[in-house]
């Protein structure tokens, strides 16, 4: 039993951080220019292709510094080119930009790497085993993803907290007309920002690429589940993604690890309330759980957990 509470906890939290370095770029974006991107998973994606292929030629650790970097300079020339034409048109016309913009990064990327699955894998330095514990072995590269996800984690609340560019963003959030009269270029501190959350998602398409499957269908796969992170936590809340990532991630590891269903739980009334889901082991509805928690909230804290807008 304590080798299922700790190995799963270490995969909830692990997978949490994963949602979170999305959701977080996500959460910037919105909170700045009221912009629900729905391609947002697939910088997640491209991410773990430019990974991919940046570790095929020169190795996996001037991957995984470049190919963020390349994710951010797409998203600001996203942001520059396209995003900004068409923000005068107001949220429905952003909407199906970004909405019709995902189906063309999924049929680039089939393009040119195919629909199977690519041969991304760990680098050497970390295919080992970090410990064992009841004959159960960890490997050592979910700890450096765990590692990474709680760096990124705390280097962005030091820059949005301790620095001078930190409280311009935070101002611009909520006060752009303020900020402009400053001095400052807003339409540039937006194309920033959008950059830098789509480098966000692309950091964790390539530390998840070698441990996921690497397949044009990943960022369809991840994209559902981040837009629940970010209406639970709130719409515009760092902390409330922070927490709802967390949450998710627990919840969806310890369903599949723990074989029960809900009449083992409630009772046989599980039965007859909830038919044949409730004789379900909870392994096989895992993946409806982020969405009955998302109705929940909604029933019972429309503006998500910290939010203060409706969603």
């Amino acid at each position: 039993m304590l080798e299922l509470v700790t190995f799963s906890t270490l995969n909830g939290v692990l997978y949490g951080m994963l949602l979170f370095m999305m959701a977080s770029g996500l959460t910037l974006i919105f909170s700045m220019m009221g912009v629900l991107n729905f391609a947002h998973a697939s910088f997640y994606m491209i991410g773990a292709y430019f990974g991919f292929e940046i570790s095929r030629h020169i190795g996996f650790w001037p991957g995984f510094i470049i190919a963020p970097l390349l994710v951010g300079v797409v998203g600001a020339l996203i942001e520059r080119y396209g995003l900004r034409r068409v923000h005068r048109y107001g949220h429905v016309a952003e909407l199906l930009f970004t909405f019709g913009l995902a189906f063309v990064i999924e049929e680039l990327v089939s393009m040119i790497w195919g629909k199977a699955p690519v041969d991304y894998r760990p680098p050497p330095s970390l295919d080992f085993v970090a410990f064992s514990l009841f004959g159960t072995t960890y490997p050592a590269y979910r700890i450096f993803m765990l590692a990474t996800a709680v760096a990124m984690f705390v280097f962005l609340i030091l820059v949005l907290r301790r620095t001078r560019v930190g409280l311009i963003i935070q101002a611009a959030l909520t006060h752009p007309d303020m900020v402009a009269m400053l001095g400052h270029n807003v339409p540039r501190v937006f194309m920033m920002v959008f950059g830098v959350g789509a480098g966000l998602a692309g950091l964790a398409g390539v530390i998840a690429g070698p441990a996921l499957v690497t397949q044009p269908s990943m960022a369809a796969l991840l994209g559902p589940i981040l837009f629940v992170v970010i209406v639970v936590g709130g719409l515009g809340s760092l902390g409330g993604a922070f927490v709802a990532s967390l949450l998710i991630g627990l919840i969806q590891t310890f369903a599949v690890a723990i074989n029960v269903s809900l009449a083992d739980v409630i009772g046989p009334t599980a039965a007859g309330i909830f038919g044949e889901l409730g004789r379900a082991p909870l392994a096989q509805i895992a993946p409806v759980l982020p969405y009955l928690l998302l109705v929940l909230v909604l029933i019972l804290r429309p503006t998500g957990l910290f939010g203060t807008r409706e969603s």
